[in-house]
């Protein structure tokens, strides 16, 4: 690993070939400054992060490449979006989208490595991918970024060159969970026993869900990411400590950054790892709860588009809620508020028009109640989710919706 200044690195850029593929963090990990550099580099490239945020290179010459988009994509006129689940995004960037630069944003040096701290994600199969094809890989070391552990430690021999950058970290502080997530919380909290493995995305609903469970034991963090909602729950001593919170990346507040620096009671794995489906599945009491747009009366989800249009993706929804399913004592919920209140119309809809995301969890929860899906009848199951899940202003033309397909 080479250190150069900001302003010299233009020249190493001069031996990659014309319109190139760069990975980079997404999430909090972008390395801004880095990109900055690349990008007045580069004239034209394709730059693929996940769930990219905030401002990053988006002028003529720059095609936006995903397959989860970030609001920092979202309204890109250059976006080509890849349907894949998160688990077999490095098998697209291997065989189909080979990458010739690789961006990190890690810690600075500690005995010989670096850490990627904040997202491990894909990137380390692309770090592989890059350096087999003779690819260049280079690093924003920050003294800000959190040193984790497992699959986020990098030797420097494997980084070409690197810039000293003391950068902010992008953060977001937790929001107390409004009643409508607090209810649909409560609701799921019965479901999570002694010593159950979460998954839980970022949101109001997750922390709820995690701010509800002071009273449980044994609990088992393994997840694609978390945030915040963890570190209540490890202040009381509600984790299993023999086991290590296992995540792929973290999104949050500088307090959890703080926490995270140096913790090796947390694991950061590569998502090969953490969203294997078959490797969930082994996980007894695998809890996994994701979001979703709109459910329909054959219980099928949305959770990707808004009018046709992409909003995100797949991401690792689709690798855990098999994976839940499929574990002994698992339940994967698709959790929602009942009603969109800036739409002002129903959530649980009779028939999804676009894409489905995903389909046949086991429970559909709202803030009016449960619906049991897996296991039942389809009559039963369009009966749970009108009677128990969806806002009573809908319930009506729902049950009218359901005749005419004729299973009301």
């Amino acid at each position: 690993m080479k250190r150069v200044r900001p302003e010299n690195l233009a020249t190493r850029l001069e031996s990659i070939p014309p319109h190139p593929r760069i990975v980079a963090p997404g999430n909090f990990a972008t390395p801004q400054e880095l990109l900055r550099v690349v990008d007045a580099a580069v004239p034209s490239y394709s730059l693929h992060m996940l769930n990219a945020q905030g401002d990053i290179p988006s002028r003529p010459g720059v095609t936006h490449e995903t397959t989860f988009v970030g609001p920092g994509m979202r309204r890109s006129h250059s976006l080509m979006y890849y349907p894949c689940r998160l688990s077999l995004t490095p098998v697209i960037l291997r065989q189909s989208l080979p990458v010739d630069v690789l961006l990190l944003h890690t810690s600075t040096p500690r005995d010989g490595v670096v850490s990627m701290g904040l997202e491990v994600n894909i990137l380390p199969s692309v770090l592989e991918a890059v350096r087999d094809r003779g690819g260049l890989v280079i690093a924003q070391a920050n003294p800000r970024m959190p040193h984790t552990y497992g699959d986020a430690l990098v030797h420097v021999d494997d980084i070409d060159y690197f810039i000293e950058v003391d950068e902010p970290l992008m953060s977001l502080e937790p929001r107390e969970p409004d009643e409508v997530a607090q209810a649909i919380a409560g609701r799921i909290y019965s479901k999570i026993p002694d010593g159950a493995t979460l998954q839980l995305g970022i949101g109001a609903v997750p922390d709820a869900v995690l701010s509800s469970l002071t009273g449980r034991r044994g609990l088992r963090i393994w997840s694609e990411m978390f945030s915040d909602g963890v570190l209540p729950l490890d202040e009381l001593g509600c984790f299993d400590t023999d086991v290590p919170l296992t995540a792929s990346f973290v999104f949050g507040s500088q307090r959890l950054y703080d926490w995270l620096d140096g913790n090796r009671r947390v694991r950061m794995r590569r998502t090969e790892t953490t969203n294997n489906p078959g490797r969930i599945s082994r996980t007894p009491s695998m809890i996994s709860v994701n979001s979703a747009l709109q459910v329909d009366l054959y219980g099928q989800a949305n959770a990707s588009r808004i009018k046709g249009r992409i909003y995100s993706g797949f991401g690792g929804s689709t690798d855990f809620i098999v994976g839940a399913l499929h574990s002994q004592g698992g339940h994967a919920f698709i959790a929602l508020p009942s009603w969109h209140p800036r739409a002002q119309v129903s959530t649980i809809v009779p028939l999804i028009e676009g894409p489905v995301t995903s389909f046949q969890h086991s429970s559909v929860v709202t803030e009016y109640g449960l619906a049991q899906i897996f296991g039942n009848e389809e009559h039963e199951q369009v009966r749970q989710l009108i009677e128990h899940a969806a806002h009573p202003d809908a319930r009506d033309a729902l049950w009218e919706a359901a005749k005419a397909q004729g299973r009301g």
